[in-house]
């Protein structure tokens, strides 16, 4: 399995669904392998990319375990893209898994099952922390957190960290911030100064060098179907998230080098 990187914050308006298109079709361009997994009852990520679940149903079928996850998957523009879809049916999911004994690990034992093939799975989740999102932070190796440069920015943050720290204790030991990334920066203000350079005294390198500022292209490729590279390539927006991949492939492949160099020799 791939790096598994759970796309979350539990503030709205933050840009976490397009950080999750933007990002699994960077990784693709890379010809990285990737995997979108669309874990928001609200189905933006599946909506964004011109698609909606086929005959073998959403994430929904596959959380309460009705099919396997690699039935539910469908192709993309970008050939090293595919995706996980979702449909409002998934509100339900978290109502029918009360009281079920290990309702938090589905989505991580949904993923046993999946190919090889994937270099990176994303997955896109709901605006709260609740069951759908804890089940991402239970199966990802990482965690990504979008933050607006707005008031109140890094209380958000903090907040969502904490959870993060509990769930290290007591679901997923293994779980790390993948990292910050700082969205709709607008460079002309103080605020947006200010927040970055909190953000990046309290987490420090773990906030990405990239930062994804104001766009209008951006927020238009969703109601085209499209990632913002296909929509418009030479936008700032689509600037910022190649380079974000390029970032996590760095980090991702920095890690694995020292992962590999750390193991005992037989």
């Amino acid at each position: 399995m791939g790096r598994i990187i759970a796309i979350a914050n539990q503030k709205g308006g933050v840009g976490k669904t397009t950080t999750a298109i933007s990002l699994a079709a960077g990784l693709a361009i890379a010809e990285r392998p990737t995997l979108l997994i669309d874990l928001d009852p609200q189905a933006s990520s599946t909506k964004g990319l011109g698609l909606k679940p086929g005959p073998a149903g959403d994430m929904y079928a596959v959380i309460t375990g009705e099919v396997p996850i690699q039935e539910i998957l469908l192709p993309t523009d970008l050939e090293c893209l595919s995706v996980a879809p979702s449909s409002r049916d998934l509100v339900g999911a978290e109502v029918e898994l009360v009281g079920v004994p290990g309702r938090e690990f589905r989505l991580k034992r949904a993923l046993a099952g999946l190919p090889d093939r994937f270099q990176y799975v994303l997955i896109d989740c709901p605006p709260s922390l609740g069951l759908l999102t804890v089940n991402a932070l239970a199966a990802a190796s990482g965690i990504l957190i979008p933050v607006q440069c707005e008031y109140l920015a890094l209380e958000g943050v903090s907040e969502l960290v904490d959870t993060l720290h509990r769930l290290q204790g007591s679901i997923n030991k293994d779980l790390q911030i993948e990292g910050v990334l700082l969205t709709m920066f607008d460079d002309r203000t103080n605020l947006s100064q200010q927040v970055a350079a909190d953000l990046r005294a309290h987490f420090k390198e773990r906030v990405f060098k990239t930062v994804v500022p104001r766009n209008v292209r951006l927020g238009e490729a969703p109601s085209f179907g499209k990632p913002i590279m296909l929509y418009d390539i030479r936008s700032k927006g689509s600037e910022s998230y190649l380079n974000l991949a390029r970032e996590v492939i760095r980090r991702h492949e920095k890690t694995s080098a020292r992962q590999r160099t750390e193991q005992p020799h037989p």
